[in-house]
């Protein structure tokens, strides 16, 4: 008897999270064996804490900030947290009156259930900011808003690129919107840093969200990036670390990972950019040729280069998906599932799509490990799966 072939795994959802780089994983498990707590005063210590410094020191270096603007988390999820709970607790310390959130109607689960939690249990008002059918920010929708009571927008929070579709959002035109007034701007760059330029400085947000295991780091470490003079109410109590906004023992191996991930992504994030981009158009093309009636969603020109978010009418996005898996292929949905119920994705319900249309996608994420034969095996595979896909649909 001779065994079954197996089958080869094709990895393409890098947004979800991608591989370690070797380099990172080799900073991180150099240090896993090393006691001293960076918070020490013994020798030991002071070696801890002199890792997680010369980590702050390179982060700093590849996103443009100063090293003390950079606040160590367990990652993005938190991080998003502490800036807009924090943020708006301070400002609204400093006037009763801020009391409106203001979050583009596409943001990540993060932001949109942290800041409906401030709704609920702080009485803030959260004011979702549409977007047109490519997911893009509409600006002069949220100059309008801003306009309304300027005096009382406590936080700006706009992604800086997608995590679904992929649409670059014009961070610059939110910035110029809300510093005549003073209000600070948060931008979640979690899916940004290492596919697309981010200058934390240039660009003149306040606060600025990363996580590791995004951009080759380990899971579980990320950081809010916080500029100097901004007060920030934390959200953890503690030993007082992180300028005692964020308090907790540092993870300092996984800080070292995840600092030599950072300077790795932004270092090579023109070529990988370049390469993606090309295998990215190259999927599009092919998978549109194959499945005619297929449409890509977002923004053609303003895009994370290796997203393709593409619409296949008259299947299940998550029945695709399965039939892909089951041959190796494995990509996402994007859209959430409740109870086993499919829903519709939030972010394609924004952009104008009707509940059917938001739940027949899939989301291919390309990374620094695709290659060609990757984009082949789901050019061979889509054809007969989207056939299967829309027979199998109860009509």
């Amino acid at each position: 008897m001779h065994d079954a072939p197996e089958t080869r795994t094709v990895y393409l959802d890098h947004a979800a999270t991608t591989p370690m780089h070797p380099e990172a994983i080799e900073a991180m498990t150099a240090h896993l064996a090393e006691a001293g707590n960076p918070s020490s005063l013994h020798a030991s210590g002071r070696t801890a804490r002199r890792v997680v410094e010369e980590s702050r020191e390179s982060i700093a270096q590849a996103l443009n900030c100063r090293p003390s603007e950079i606040v160590f988390t367990s990652g993005g999820t938190e991080a998003d947290n502490l800036a807009l709970k924090g943020l708006l607790w301070s400002r609204r310390d400093g006037d009763p009156a801020r009391v409106r959130v203001l979050v583009s109607a596409v943001e990540h689960h993060a932001v949109l259930d942290a800041v409906h939690w401030l709704a609920e249990q702080e009485q803030a008002e959260v004011e979702l900011l549409p977007v047109d059918s490519r997911g893009l920010l509409d600006v002069d929708a949220m100059r309008a808003t801003i306009a309304r009571d300027p005096g009382s927008v406590a936080v700006i929070s706009v992604m800086w690129a997608n995590n679904e579709v992929g649409t670059i959002q014009p961070i610059e035109q939110v910035v110029a919107a809300a510093a005549p007034h003073g209000i600070p701007v948060h931008t979640d760059a979690v899916q940004a840093v290492g596919a697309v330029p981010v200058d934390f400085a240039a660009s003149g947000v306040d606060a600025l969200t990363l996580t590791g295991h995004k951009l080759g780091g380990p899971f579980g470490v990320g950081a809010l990036v916080l500029r100097r003079e901004l007060t920030l109410t934390p959200l953890l109590h503690g030993g007082g670390q992180e300028r005692d906004i964020r308090s907790g023992t540092l993870d300092m191996p996984a800080i070292a990972g995840f600092a030599t991930a950072v300077e790795r992504a932004v270092k090579a994030q023109p070529e990988y950019a370049d390469r993606m981009a090309a295998l990215r158009d190259d999927l599009v093309r092919r998978v549109t040729q194959v499945v005619p009636d297929a449409h890509v969603h977002g923004d053609l020109e303003q895009r994370l280069p290796g997203n393709a978010h593409i619409g296949f009418p008259g299947c299940e996005g998550d029945s695709l998906l399965m039939l892909l898996d089951a041959g190796g292929i494995e990509c996402s949905t994007g859209s959430a599932c409740s109870a086993g119920v499919p829903q519709p994705s939030h972010v394609l319900l924004a952009m104008g799509c009707d509940a059917e249309g938001a739940r027949h996608s899939l989301r291919f994420t390309l990374g620094r490990t695709t290659t060609e034969a990757d984009i082949d095996a789901v050019v061979e595979a889509i054809g007969p799966a989207v056939e299967r896909a829309r027979g199998a649909r109860i009509p």
